[in-house]
């Protein structure tokens, strides 16, 4: 390629612009422009010629048309080395265009807020612009072609350093990062188009998908495997992602997915303060108190071991008792609304932990994704949820107290965050004892009863909630000799009668909600 000698210009985001085409003036490029971009440039003092001028066609129907014209196209598909192409740029008048700078309109943001009216995005979709783009990143061998301001400065040095040229490399590089943009730019209004006319269609025949790489990861699940870590577009929910790091280590790939599983089950308590315990994406401790210290100690007391190396996330403010609390464990990451200034002193005594400033009170809205050999299994979160349990069907002869319905109701909110076959022992403020990923739910009821009694908790009393039901009374028979003396299960097995009856033979209380769990 050689000296770039002409750059058009046309950007809706100017921020750096007037920099970068001063840096270019003083390289003697010539600077086309249009509208506003030409209007910037020149009240910066920089002598710019209108497209309409070099085309010598005015721009038409309120902007929509003007830069889709042969001696803009033609400037920029022109190979450089091609007889045939230089022929007929010369025949009819056709200058190269050495440099495109292009940012397209803003449907994004357009279409972000709650009101934006159909007429106004239809309007904020650039159709001159991604054609451009497109053009001189098909021709990037001889069109130096940016689409990002993160880019003016690398390619400025560029031209200063290398006598007004750009290596081959950097003309690659920008190309790429082009169809990629343009790629999204199109996914964006697709989605919105297909959602704005069949809103009421949950999977649209198409899924475009479009994520924006935030970070490489240190490593994958295991340190042989590599990792990213992306960020969905026009998300508005509950973002993890866009958590605030006050302190620690960078987040690993287990960091964000034990995150986003603690994130899920802390969402579930809001009236009182909460302290969620998660390892290896299942809870190992769960609690509600007046205070959050409380409510702290008393999710750790369910199984101080497994809490070892956790992730805990808290819905209030942490304090200083907190804080000091949390120091006698070790744990990877603590994410909360907030931190007051003691707690934050205290906890900056061991820097490795990551503390997540969050709020996690906004709602986490789109489909679960799950990638399979060949395709993708989407589904819809799993919010369900019984309000009132008082209203369920109760299966047995005895009928639950006040205190087993608070805590059935408490072991049910916890439950469906647990990877099957899930078993969970509670009161109505504390989990007790957890059993989780079984392949036999028996052997689930066994493993969080063994757990109560490694921490010296009794399960006297206590309530018991399964995510799926009871295949058969073994199950029942487990749970109510560990002490619990109420269960709430979906229900629906072939032999409900035979776990109904078993309830029966121990004053157990059973309640049906007819709503199943199953988290695989």
């Amino acid at each position: 390629m050689a000296k770039v000698q002409r750059a058009l210009i046309s950007v809706s985001d100017k921020a750096g612009i007037v920099e970068f085409a001063q840096g270019l003036s003083k390289l003697g490029v010539e600077i086309l422009s249009t509208g506003g971009t030409a209007k910037a440039l020149k009240e910066a003092g920089l002598s710019v010629k209108d497209v309409s001028e070099h085309t010598g066609f005015p721009e038409m129907m309120d902007g929509r048309l003007k830069t889709l014209h042969p001696k803009v196209h033609g400037g920029l598909l022109f190979r450089r080395d091609n007889p045939k192409d230089k022929e007929e740029t010369e025949k009819h008048g056709i200058k190269p265009i050495d440099i495109v700078v292009v940012n397209l309109y803003p449907f994004e943001q357009t279409v972000s807020k709650p009101d934006v009216k159909f007429e106004v995005a239809i309007e904020n979709i650039d159709i001159g612009g991604p054609t451009m783009l497109r053009a001189a990143s098909k021709n990037f061998k001889d069109v130096i072609v940016i689409v990002d301001p993160a880019d003016y400065t690398k390619v400025l040095d560029e031209l200063n350093s290398n006598n007004g040229e750009a290596r081959y490399e950097t003309k690659y590089y920008l190309a790429r990062k082009v169809f990629s943009h343009t790629a999204r730019y199109d996914t964006l209004i697709s989605n919105y188009l297909n959602k704005l006319a069949e809103p009421d269609v949950i999977f649209q025949p198409t899924l475009n998908m479009s994520y924006s790489r935030i970070s490489s990861l240190r490593y994958g699940e295991n340190p042989h495997m590599k990792a990213a870590v992306y960020k969905e577009p026009l998300y508005s929910g509950l973002s993890l992602v866009d958590a605030k790091i006050l302190q620690g280590k960078e987040m690993s790939y287990n960091n964000y997915l034990d995150s986003s599983a603690v994130i899920d089950l802390a969402k579930e308590f809001k009236d009182r303060p909460s302290a969620v315990i998660v390892k290896h994406n299942n809870p190992c401790g769960v609690a509600v108190a007046d205070s959050l210290h409380v409510a702290y100690k008393k999710a750790f007391e369910t199984d101080p071991v497994s809490a070892f190396g956790g992730v805990i996330s808290l819905n209030r403010k942490v304090d200083e008792a907190t804080a000091k609390e949390i120091l006698n464990l070790f744990v990877e990451i603590i994410i909360a609304p907030g931190f007051d200034t003691e707690a934050l002193k205290l906890l900056s005594a061991k820097p490795n932990i990551r503390l997540l400033e969050l709020d996690i009170t906004k709602d986490v809205t789109g489909f679960e994704m799950r990638k399979i050999q060949g395709g993708l299994l989407v589904q819809q979160r799993d919010t369900g949820m019984i309000d009132d349990l008082t209203s369920l069907k109760v299966v047995t002869k005895r009928k639950p107290t006040a205190d087993e319905y608070a805590a059935m109701a408490f072991a049910w909110r916890i439950c469906k965050h647990m990877k099957s076959n899930a078993i969970i022992y509670s009161s109505k403020d504390q989990t007790l004892g957890i059993g989780c990923g079984q392949t036999s739910r028996v052997d689930s009821a066994r493993l969080a009863a063994m757990k109560a009694a490694n921490s010296n908790i009794s399960l006297t009393g206590s309530a018991v909630a399964s995510d799926a039901f009871f295949p058969a009374r073994d199950g029942i028979e487990v749970v109510g000799k560990a002490g619990a003396t109420a269960v709430i299960q979906p229900g629906g097995s072939i032999k409900d009668s035979d776990t109904i009856a078993a309830a029966d033979e121990m004053n157990m209380a059973m309640i049906f909600t007819g709503m199943r769990h199953f988290k695989h």
